[in-house]
């Protein structure tokens, strides 16, 4: 089975001209010239980045999904094939009703009909790692049933292999390869696969995101059954909603663009400062709106973390980068540890410049964020930054947040919107507001320490005194060893002198 879909991927390469690709960036290697003997050079009509896309389009979901998660990797790629590949959609035809039955019957150990009241055979969405389907529990609460595909996990384990074959390859054969370290990004994408592949796992990360925004007004996010979760099959609360994509519909209900864009924008930065937990799909596919404007989130498959440490660098350049304080945000890189300490903070700082400056007081429609992170990433090139791999899925999100708002409202000033809430977090992190906080986390460990203190303090004290008269005998013993050589010299000193006196009354 492998050696097919490893002449199936070669086969579709050649279609799509990607060994044009590998002779023109690799021309001067042993795979280049390997190509350039095999394969004759060929005319396209297509660019290489839409010759790139279809070609992971005709492997198949998966492929398509390893290209979305490499568009985010801008630090790896030109922006062309970026930008492309941004544009694939997860579009997979849905598998068999008796399938999803046999999966369930499989799960729960009995037939679909005695574990829901009503189960919609056919499905409302579907994707390359599992689908849909709306159904009724036993009480009537209606819910959403994620049913994960058949025979997927082998699928996937085959086509990671040969995507990691193929990256040691480059990795060996390639001048750049090591730079690109393609190996490390298949790794990467297997990680987010393997969560993908356990429902358990998405149901925990919805809970949590649920628990984090309990009565916001902002956004909604679905209660998940425990009772009916497994393994294979995720059962939440059903949401109604217009996806956030469908502009004239949202507008029709009477829905604020300009609110809805704007709480789009705090929604992002309270996931990412305040919890250090966010969704990292935010594509609109994922994103539905209630007739009163308050944002639906779906699909929570693909989650990011930032630790107190990320949260607070990241807080310290962005105001530092809405204030024009470029030295601050490269000391800032520098500190963090992102950049090495030998690198200039004034030839980093200029670079910064000169990247940043020009998208300032532009509305957001006027502005590239994919051209400005890809010269950031160039610069972080140059001064031999590495990317942080925890930061990966919030530069993917980003992105998406900026297509979202593109859509919603596109004279949306995000650095304006963002601004105040990152200069209250702050405040909140350093200020008096944060001293009142971290006394009351610490005051349940004060209770317990506090009538421990007396003989904490005698054993400190005793300790102390053990310690000085240690010292002090250490002294003593230091002072009686310097006494014994002196008598020793003086001594020998003596006898040297005596026996001098002797020869020379002999002699």
């Amino acid at each position: 089975m492998r050696l097919f879909r490893l002449l199936k991927i070669i086969s579709v390469g050649l279609r799509f001209g990607l060994d044009q690709m590998i002779r023109d960036h690799a021309a001067n290697t042993r795979i280049g010239e390997w190509v350039h003997r095999l394969v004759p050079a060929r005319q396209f009509a297509e660019p290489r980045a839409v010759r790139l896309r279809l070609a992971l389009e005709s492997l198949g979901p998966l492929f398509v999904k390893f290209g979305q998660m490499l568009s985010t990797r801008r630090d790896l790629l030109a922006l062309d094939i970026a930008d492309e590949l941004a544009k694939l959609q997860d579009q997979v035809p849905p598998f068999p009703s008796a399938q999803v039955f046999e999966v369930l019957r499989g799960e729960y150990g009995k037939p679909v009909h005695e574990v829901f009241r009503q189960f919609e055979a056919e499905p409302v969405a579907s994707a390359s790692v599992a689908q849909v389907h709306f159904a009724v529990l036993p009480d009537g609460t209606e819910v959403a049933v994620k049913v994960l595909r058949p025979g997927i996990e082998s699928v996937i384990e085959h086509d990671v292999a040969l995507l990691d074959t193929a990256a040691l390859l480059i990795e060996k054969l390639w001048a750049d390869g090591k730079r690109l370290k393609p190996r490390e990004v298949v790794q990467e994408f297997a990680r987010h696969l393997e969560d993908e592949l356990d429902m358990m796992r998405e149901a925990a990360n919805c809970s949590q995101l649920r628990r984090n925004f309990h009565d916001s007004a902002l956004l909604l996010v679905p209660e998940v059954y425990w009772d009916f979760c497994t393994r294979k099959a995720l059962v939440m609360q059903r949401m109604v909603g217009t996806p956030v994509s469908q502009i004239d519909t949202l507008r029709g209900q009477g829905v604020d663009m300009k609110a809805l864009s704007r709480a789009g924008v705090e929604i992002f930065f309270t996931q990412v400062f305040r919890d250090g937990y966010f969704h990292a799909d935010m594509h609109p596919g994922n994103i539905l709106v209630t007739n009163t404007g308050q944002y639906v989130a779906l699909d929570f498959g693909i989650m990011g973390t930032l630790t107190d440490r990320d949260k607070a660098y990241l807080a310290q350049n962005f105001l530092a980068f809405f204030q024009r304080d470029y030295k601050r945000v490269a000391q800032a890189h520098i500190d963090a540890g992102w950049v090495p300490a030998h690198v200039r903070v004034d030839e980093f700082e200029t670079s910064i410049r000169a990247v940043c400056e020009p998208i300032f007081d532009r509305p957001l429609k006027d502005i590239s964020f994919g051209k400005t992170l890809l010269r950031l990433f160039q610069t972080a090139r140059r001064f031999e930054m590495e990317v942080q791999p925890q930061l990966v899925m919030l530069q993917k999100t980003l992105l998406n947040i900026e297509g979202l708002g593109r859509q919603l409202d596109p004279d949306l000033d995000l650095w304006q919107t963002a601004k105040p809430f990152l200069e209250k977090w702050m405040s909140d992190q350093i200020g008096w507001r944060a001293l009142v906080r971290h006394i009351k986390d610490e005051a349940p460990n004060w209770a317990g320490t506090l009538p421990q203190l007396p003989r904490l303090l005698h054993r400190l004290l005793n300790i102390d005194t053990q310690e000085r008269e240690a010292a002090r005998h250490a002294e003593l013993l230091e002072l009686q060893r310097r006494r014994n050589r002196w008598i020793t010299v003086l001594t020998l000193g003596v006898l040297g002198l005596v026996a001098i006196e002797l020869m020379t009354r002999f002699s």
